[in-house]
C-alpha cells in the first residue's frame, strides 16, 4: 500500500509536536481538519488528518476497516491499515523531526480505534498520548494492546451515553482496561456518536500538558 493521501496543517514556526487525527467510517481526511486550530489554538503542533485507504459508497465514503460487528473489526484490513498508518505516522516524524513520545494520535469513531491500534500496538514506539473519541479498543486476533511497553502514554476519553452507534459500554470497557496502567482522563457526555463541543477546550487542555 502507497502512503496515505493526507492533509497537513503546520504549527507556526518549528513544531512543538505533531497531532494525527483519524477520521470516522464514512468521512475523509477534511473532516477532522477543522479541529486543528481548536485543539491547537497557538499552532504549536504540526496538524495531520490521514485518508482511510478503504471506499464507500457515497460522498466522501472512507473508511480503515470492515467492521461487520462492533468491537471486532476483520482481521485482514485491520492489519493493512494499521500498517500504513504506522508507516505515515513514522514518515512524518522524521520529515518533520518529532519523536513519538511528542505525538498525539487521536480520532472519532473508527479513527479512535485505528488510534488505539497505532498507538498500543506492541514492539513500536510509545506516544504521547491517544485523543480517543466514540470508538472502542479493537478486539482482532493476533493484536492486543502492549500496556506494559508504553508507561508514559496517556489517553483522553470522550462517549455519549446515548451513542446508538458505538454504545458506551465500549468506552467503560476500555476505561476498565487502561486505567491500572496509564494516566486516564474519562469524559461521558449526553449525546449520540458526535464530538462534543463542549469538551473540545479540555482536550486541547490536555494536549497542552501531553506534549508540553
Amino acid at each position: 500500500m502507497s502512503e496515505l493521501h493526507h492533509l497537513e496543517r503546520p504549527a507556526d514556526g518549528a513544531p512543538e509536536g505533531l497531532l494525527v487525527l483519524h477520521h470516522g467510517r464514512g468521512a475523509d481526511e477534511h473532516d477532522l481538519l477543522p479541529l486543528a486550530d481548536i485543539l491547537d489554538p497557538d499552532r504549536r503542533l504540526h496538524v495531520v488528518t490521514p485518508q482511510g485507504p478503504l471506499t464507500l459508497p457515497g460522498a466522501p465514503g472512507r473508511h480503515w476497516c470492515v467492521v461487520r460487528r462492533v468491537g471486532y473489526p476483520d482481521p485482514a484490513s485491520f492489519a493493512a491499515s494499521l500498517d500504513a498508518l504506522t508507516t505515515l505516522h513514522t514518515a512524518l516524524q522524521e520529515r518533520v523531526g518529532i519523536a513519538p513520545g511528542r505525538t498525539v494520535l487521536g480520532g472519532f469513531s473508527q479513527g479512535t480505534v485505528m488510534s488505539y491500534a497505532a498507538g498500543l500496538s506492541p514492539g513500536t514506539p510509545a506516544p504521547a498520548g491517544i485523543l480517543a473519541l466514540s470508538g472502542f479498543i479493537p478486539s482482532v486476533p493476533g493484536w492486543s494492546p502492549a500496556l506494559e511497553e508504553r508507561p508514559d502514554t496517556r489517553v483522553y476519553i470522550a462517549h455519549g451515553t446515548r451513542d446508538p452507534v458505538i454504545d458506551v459500554s465500549f468506552a467503560r470497557q476500555a476505561r476498565a482496561t487502561l486505567e491500572p496502567a496509564l494516566a486516564l482522563d474519562y469524559h461521558e457526555f449526553a449525546g449520540g456518536h458526535q464530538i462534543d463541543p463542549r469538551q473540545l477546550p479540555s482536550m486541547a487542555d490536555w494536549i497542552v500538558d501531553a506534549i508540553p
